[in-house]
């Protein structure tokens, strides 16, 4: 049986990882509070998208979170993601909940709380800044389960050594693969044939240990 992801929150976040997600065999389903962002996350097929406050126990409801094997709460505000990781666990016995918090010292008391996995955004792209020492090509990294996957989003510019390269040509490591391009704010599932241009988004699925060679072997730093 396919596993249910409920995304909550962040329209860059929720379209990165739905699209992920939905290629791996997830069933995804995205709550978001602007219209806008909606209309365009309803372009991703496959995924279901709930137009509403993912803090209110009714759109929560809609999106059938009962249903849910797992919870990701994206918000920008780190209460609201403990507000909806308590109301998925203990109102809808989400089987696992996830929050994504921008204050590491948070991290402690999310999990006190009965949050299961606790993602600290700015200490992961901290990391990565002290490892590749730039920051301008990463727009996030998000450790998953345990920090033994991540999820990155890679902007490829005029000077990466990927460009116009095919897919099957850019000697990536075995445990990295390219779930997603973003490009001209359309999502596209790549090929081997397909090839890279400058201006797009590679989303990144890979070890947390393979992900900074990726990154290396596409934007050359």
């Amino acid at each position: 049986m396919k596993k249910r992801v409920l995304l909550i929150g962040s329209f860059n976040k929720a379209r990165s990882l739905a699209t992920s997600l939905i290629k791996k065999g997830y069933l995804v389903t995205a709550i978001n509070n602007n219209y806008q962002d909606c209309l365009i996350l309803a372009e991703i097929d496959s995924l279901t998208v709930i137009n509403g406050d993912g803090t209110k126990p009714f759109i929560l409801d809609e999106a059938n979170a009962q249903n849910a094997d797992i919870a990701i709460a994206l918000s920008q505000r780190d209460d609201d993601n403990l507000i909806i990781c308590e109301l998925c666990k203990k109102k809808f016995n989400v089987k696992k909940t996830v929050a994504i918090i921008n204050d590491p010292k948070k991290t402690e008391f999310f999990h006190k709380m009965g949050v299961d996995s606790v993602v600290c955004s700015t200490s992961a792209i901290t990391g990565i800044i002290e490892q590749q020492a730039f920051m301008d090509e990463i727009a996030i990294s998000i450790p998953i389960g345990e920090g033994h996957i991540s999820i990155a989003e890679v902007p490829i510019t005029q000077t990466s050594p990927a460009v116009g390269k095919k897919l099957w040509e850019i000697n990536l490591p075995k445990e990295v693969i390219v779930g997603c391009i973003l490009r001209h704010e359309h999502n596209m599932i790549p090929r081997g044939d397909t090839r890279i241009l400058a201006g797009d988004i590679l989303v990144l699925i890979s070890s947390d240990k393979q992900e900074t060679v990726a990154i290396k072997e596409l934007t050359g730093r």
